[in-house]
């Protein structure tokens, strides 16, 4: 299983952003959908075989949001940015009233969420790596593995509460190359780099 949890610091939790101005007004939701639909869509199929969590806390509990995404049961999932903004606004604006999850679209489900508990939790999950500038080799890491349990920041680094998270499990850090890359663009060269490593490939070059 591949799985992806992105730490969300700006997104307005309750959804009152508008899709014309996903960039500014919507916290860099424009990134945040980016990195969601990379890390399900291929050419012509969906990826069943991952799942993503997207941590919303620009407001602290109980108003911080959790959105989960599982590959199997997506639908209505498209390649572009706006509708999977779309998408996770409408979850977004659907969980206001709530104290529970519920599932906003098939494969979408979203709720009231501890950011800092719920980092805690994903970091249980097998084969964690925090994705970061200063992390060892990528190609190292991922030798032997056959999936991950990836953190990644939106444009803004981790605060130091989610560092002391990631620190105090002694996860993995491990870097995607020399340059700075953007949130989707670190889902697509994970991605990659499994899919290259992945049974009846011709592995790594």
């Amino acid at each position: 299983m591949r799985r992806f949890l992105i730490l969300a610091h700006r997104v307005p939790v309750g959804g009152a952003f508008t899709l014309n101005d996903l960039a500014g007004g919507g916290g860099r939701m424009d990134e945040i959908a980016r990195a969601a639909s990379t890390a399900f869509t291929l050419s012509n199929a969906l990826r069943v075989d991952t799942e993503m969590t997207i941590v919303f806390s620009a407001e602290p509990p109980p108003r911080a949001r959790r959105i989960h995404l599982t590959g199997s049961r997506l639908r209505y999932l498209n390649p572009d940015e706006r509708s999977t903004a779309a998408l996770l606004k409408n979850a977004l604006v659907r969980s206001i009233p709530l104290d529970r999850d519920v599932e906003a679209s098939p494969g979408i489900v979203v709720g009231p969420v501890d950011p800092l508990a719920a980092l805690g939790r994903f970091l249980e999950a097998p084969e964690p790596v925090w994705l970061t500038e200063d992390g060892g080799p990528l190609g190292l890491w991922a030798e032997g593995k056959e999936g991950f349990s990836a953190v990644i920041s939106d444009p803004i680094d981790p605060n130091a509460e989610e560092v002391a998270v990631l620190r105090g499990h002694g996860v993995a850090r491990v870097s995607l190359g020399p340059r700075s890359l953007r949130t989707s663009q670190c889902v697509d060269v994970l991605h990659n780099e499994f899919d290259r490593r992945a049974p009846g490939t011709d592995g790594p070059a």
